[in-house]
């Protein structure tokens, strides 16, 4: 991957303060982002060398160089944070989310990184991520919201369940027992195409 020059006179001005050593200046400071304006640069993220050499900073210190090696990646579709994919090894980094929360990129691949090992959110992922301070769920932010298509109901209590998805076979979390799907309270369509 080849890197303007433009590019790498401006990373020289970058301190990816990833250790949150407080003798350095921090990337962005830690206010609560608003929306983008579409004129304003977008920040700029680390190339993927540097992911790289993250991965295997991370490696060393937190899993004792025993993570099998993953290609990385960015990914401009994807609204969330970030995601492993155990069959392919493939970490991919949500662009836009981080373009929005440059800070968080070290936290997200340290937490994609433990999904290596604890592929699911669960008490062994929960206490590992604690111990290593990584963050289990990501932030929100208005622009990482993909509309709602469907608009079902439950014929019950009424309560409303706007999805992006059509659901197959899905009843109302309230009424049905124990979270499992009960026929009696079939979730119906109201309305597609929001």
């Amino acid at each position: 991957m080849r890197i303007s020059r433009k590019r790498l006179l401006a990373l020289q001005h970058i301190n990816y303060n990833l250790f949150g050593d407080s003798a350095l200046p921090a990337v962005m400071p830690a206010s609560v982002p608003t929306l983008a304006d579409p004129a304003e640069p977008k920040p700029l993220l680390p190339p993927l060398t540097d992911l790289y050499e993250m991965f295997n900073r991370f490696n060393t210190m937190h899993f004792g160089g025993g993570l099998p090696p993953v290609k990385i990646r960015y990914s401009t579709r994807m609204l969330i944070a970030g995601t492993y994919s155990p069959h392919r090894h493939l970490i991919t980094i949500g662009r836009r989310y981080h373009e929005i929360f440059p800070a968080e990129t070290p936290d997200t691949l340290l937490h994609e990184m433990i999904h290596i090992i604890h592929p699911r959110h669960d008490d062994s992922f929960r206490n590992l991520a604690g111990r290593l301070g990584v963050s289990i769920k990501a932030n929100e932010h208005p622009s990482l919201r993909a509309p709602h298509k469907y608009l079902y109901f439950c014929p019950a209590c009424g309560r409303e369940y706007p999805r992006r998805k059509r659901l197959r076979m899905a009843s109302c979390g309230i009424c049905s027992a124990r979270g499992k799907f009960d026929p009696m309270f079939k979730l119906i369509l109201k309305r597609e195409g929001l």
